[in-house]
């Protein structure tokens, strides 16, 4: 790798950020750490969101993109629900927030995203690129840890995983990419998204 190559690396932020479909809902997880190259800004960043009850976002890459996103996203589902009276389907959420990452493509948003939520046609998860670009999947990692973290979901996800067998294999992916990853760490957030609505809930790593 060229030292021009290098240095443009060290500037990239970090993050492992996955989800998980299992048996009665979605598992969203992201550790904390917020860096810029070798630089750790903060060790309490958080990159897990809540857009609408029972629909949640989380995201790997400058916070205050991501921020951006939710904050669009968030008023665009209140909208949606006044108007219509009934909450935006997991599916239409994503699709929604690919139009508006495809529409920002000149001026890109830096983050790659997750969406996933349970509603009507069941528990979904979808992964978005910074150009919005979208695939439905039953897990999906993104972020700096991605490349450590997906190998322990292979391995381990089965269809129809309960709630509790989900979240310990994907705090384990987490474990694995921090403790290789450099630019994550300091912690995992959680948000355990069911027909009840969205448990949050964090753990030391």
């Amino acid at each position: 790798m060229s030292e021009r190559a290098q240095s443009r690396y060290l500037y990239v932020p970090g993050a492992t950020t996955i989800g998980a479909v299992c048996s009665d809902g979605v598992i969203l997880a992201s550790e904390k750490r917020v860096s810029y190259g070798y630089l750790v800004v903060s060790r309490a960043g958080k990159k897990i969101f809540k857009i609408a009850d029972r629909v949640g976002v989380a995201c790997a890459g400058l916070v205050s993109d991501m921020q951006v996103l939710v904050r669009e996203m968030e008023a665009y589902m209140n909208l949606f629900n006044l108007d219509v009276g009934r909450p935006m389907l997991v599916k239409s959420a994503a699709k929604f927030m690919s139009n508006l990452l495809f529409n920002r493509r000149l001026a890109p948003l830096i983050t790659q995203t997750l969406v996933g939520g349970i509603d009507a046609d069941g528990a979904s998860l979808y992964s978005l690129d910074v150009l919005g670009s979208l695939i439905p999947d039953k897990y999906a990692v993104v972020g700096s840890g991605a490349a450590i973290a997906v190998g322990v979901l292979e391995d381990g996800y089965k269809e129809n995983m309960p709630v509790k067998d989900a979240k310990a294999l994907v705090t384990r992916a987490v474990k694995s990419a921090v403790s290789r990853d450099i630019m994550s760490g300091d912690g995992v957030d959680f948000f355990t998204i069911t027909k009840e609505g969205i448990q949050e809930d964090s753990a030391k790593l």
